[in-house]
């Protein structure tokens, strides 16, 4: 079973991870059902709050996860990444080991301040919250709600279900029929979407 490693910080934003999470570890869809699970990691075992209230328990820590046993690091929003610096370094990390990144809203902050957005296509919420960073990608930078490229995610904050179908895609974990049978019931809120997927199972 590959692992996919859901970041969790404090002022994690809630809505920007949801589709992800249980779209991993839901096996009804998956191509190769149970290939794939979430295990959230954070810099302690110490619990932290997201924005929205909620309390939440890392599973393991940074310390004790190496990439090579990773699938994914995903990096959800959160009002701290002018200083998290711990992921920060996670993300070159991963990236550096030619394992795939995704980060969205803030997060993209975190992968400008690690040097992964300089040469690659990228989105976020807007340039203007990048170029604080300094970094060197923002020729680079695309008018979209989620743009994968050489392994790294970028998403905005209003586009989670987007965020999460580039996640999927580039892990391959439902195939190309479930997938768009996928997005269109999220993505466009089309109920035929669910009727295309419960003829899947």
């Amino acid at each position: 079973m590959k692992t996919v490693h859901l970041a969790l910080y404090p002022t994690l934003a809630d809505w920007e991870f949801g589709y992800v999470a249980s779209g991993i570890n839901n096996p009804d869809h998956q191509a190769r059902p149970g290939s794939f699970r979430v295990v959230t990691v954070g810099v302690s075992r110490e619990p932290i709050r997201t924005i929205g209230g909620v309390t939440m328990v890392p599973d393991t820590t940074l310390d004790a996860v190496r990439p090579q046993d990773s699938a994914m690091l995903v990096l959800p929003g959160a009002q701290i990444w002018e200083s998290n610096d711990a992921f920060v370094d996670a993300a070159r990390t991963w990236a550096d080991a030619d394992v795939p990144v995704a980060g969205i809203c803030g997060a993209t902050i975190g992968l400008a301040r690690a040097g992964l957005l300089d040469d690659r296509r990228h989105t976020s919420n807007a340039p203007e919250q990048l170029a604080p960073t300094g970094y060197a990608g923002a020729a680079h930078y695309v008018d979209a709600p989620a743009v994968t490229d050489r392994g790294v995610i970028t998403a905005a904050a209003v586009a989670p279900v987007d965020f999460a179908r580039e996640v999927f895609a580039l892990l391959g974990v439902y195939s190309p029929p479930v997938l768009d049978a996928w997005y269109q019931l999220y993505g466009h809120q089309d109920p035929s979407g669910f009727y295309a997927l419960a003829g899947e199972q």
